[in-house]
């Protein structure tokens, strides 16, 4: 199997791009700037998946399903909500087609005009938060503790699989809380939540934070963020939960009676993580080879190919090899055992290293005869040679040691790439020549927020939660600072 892989040195977008669609995760669909997620791809998304919803549910969390289309009144309820969606949203006018006067080609029913316009959901507060408001009478109907799994449609030009995508999957929890605080609280905990399945179950390390005013959630009081740091120096924003205040609250009327009785407005949050962590996870991990992939991630975790030349040596080593499967299996270990005889062994390891799988196990004739197998890693590309009575107990060692070795090779990475910088002259060096993270002071003003990204296309990613606080000057307009923030250019 040939991977023809353009380098990453070369160029990291296209190498992007052709490894989505080789290591079959993805590929562009019939409908422009929508995508098709491939089943290898999807079974990944499944563990991500899998692993958050446990999490949402033992902090208390019920999943539901909401409309996916919402009138466009709504809309205008919230004015700051409304601004920030209103070039991405798709629109349903019709409901209805006809056969045109030709009798060949379809067209929209003129008859069949909507009375009101219903908007596919970019993201789902304001059909959420009407329907709240038939939910919530007293400070006994509170907390409410929602999510859902959908998709949305933000209706993007410059479209990117996975990272980009006119239409694509998410969670979005959205939650009401009878005090402020508890809010606040909710939106904490669910940044903590998606920060410790990143580092922890994706290897990605992640810098929690907070937005600036210009890159709040639109219609957000507060949004906290985790940030990760890319192969080629770009952030992606990988997760976000936002305080919403009371202003969902007060836009659909959702009040109850507090414990003193009075009518008082509900708190809210959401928050949200989509496929874009697919994008994250090709762009932290992997290498000129193709997918590297965290254990925990990984559909296949173990594959098995035989080396032979007759039937009759497959039969023997079909055995060994079943017995082994059967062992790792019992231990939640997914495993393959690639046996086709219609490939080469050298075939199918160029495949399984392109698909990222993290450990290969091959047996031949010879191991046959010695007890052994031979255990190659996907991230380090070495092998060793295991005895048959250590190969279990070796596997599943070796699995945990890949996925923390994985989590500390990129947050070396990382650290190495977050630079303090004092001037606006080391500030581009940075973002020029060596990219990550420019650690700088800022004044707190969006006009220079805005004048140092119409400059450099770089954005404030976050104000880190552990930053120390010191006096300094702004990089740029050298007016006063109370501690460095976070620059980088971003996907």
């Amino acid at each position: 199997m040939s991977k023809n892989l353009t380098k990453r040195s070369e160029d990291y977008s296209k190498w992007y791009n052709e490894l989505v669609v080789k290591a079959d995760l993805a590929e562009n669909s019939g409908v422009r700037g929508c995508m098709v997620i491939k089943p290898y791809g999807y079974a990944i998304w499944e563990k991500m998946q899998a692993e958050l919803d446990k999490k949402f549910k033992e902090t208390g969390h019920q999943n539901a399903y909401f409309p996916l289309f919402i009138p466009k009144s709504y809309f205008s309820k919230e004015a700051s909500h409304v601004d920030g969606f209103a070039k991405e949203c798709a629109v349903v006018t019709h409901y209805r087609l006809k056969t045109g006067e030709d009798g060949k080609t379809i067209e929209v029913d003129p008859d069949a005009k909507l009375e009101e316009e219903l908007i596919v959901r970019p993201t789902s507060e304001t059909i959420i938060w009407d329907t709240y408001r038939k939910w919530v009478q007293s400070y006994r109907d509170l907390p409410i503790l929602v999510n859902q799994w959908a998709n949305v449609v933000r209706w993007e030009m410059r479209t990117r699989l996975f990272l980009r995508t006119a239409e694509f999957l998410w969670q979005e929890g959205h939650t009401a809380h009878a005090t402020k605080s508890e809010a606040i609280a909710e939106a904490e905990q669910m940044m903590n939540v998606y920060a410790d399945f990143a580092e922890n179950f994706m290897a990605i390390p992640v810098v929690k934070g907070v937005k600036t005013a210009n890159e709040r959630f639109a219609g957000a009081e507060e949004t906290y963020c985790i940030e990760a740091l890319m192969q080629d120096g770009k952030a992606l924003q990988a997760g976000t939960s936002h305080f919403l205040g009371q202003n969902f609250a007060k836009a659909f009327d959702v009040k109850f009676a507090n414990q003193e009785g009075k009518q008082d407005y509900v708190w809210a949050t959401s928050w949200g993580v989509s496929t874009r962590l697919m994008g994250a996870l090709v762009m932290t991990h992997s290498d000129d080879n193709g997918l590297v992939l965290p254990p925990n991630l990984a559909p296949i975790q173990v594959v098995i190919v035989p080396i032979h030349k007759t039937d009759e040596q497959l039969t023997e080593i079909s055995e060994e090899v079943n017995t082994l499967v059967a062992k790792l299996r019992k231990l939640n270990i997914s495993v393959k055992f690639d046996d086709r005889t219609t490939h080469k062994p050298g075939w199918k390891f160029n495949e399984y290293e392109l698909k990222g799988v993290p450990v290969r196990i091959a047996m031949g004739p010879k191991d046959l005869e010695n007890g052994t197998f031979e255990v190659a890693r996907r991230d380090t590309l070495t092998k060793e040679v295991v005895a048959k009575d250590d190969i279990v107990n070796y596997i599943q060692d070796l699995l945990e040691k890949i996925q923390s070795e994985l989590f500390n090779k990129a947050l070396d990475y990382r650290n190495s790439h977050i630079t303090e910088v004092n001037s606006f002259e080391e500030f581009k060096d940075i973002l020029d020549n060596k990219g990550g993270f420019v650690a700088a002071h800022w004044d707190g003003t969006s006009e220079t927020e805005e004048r140092i990204k119409d400059l450099t296309k770089a954005t404030i990613r976050c104000i880190a939660l552990d930053r120390v606080e010191e006096e300094g000057q702004c990089v740029l307009t050298g007016a006063p600072s109370k501690g460095r923030v976070l620059f980088a250019k971003a996907y």
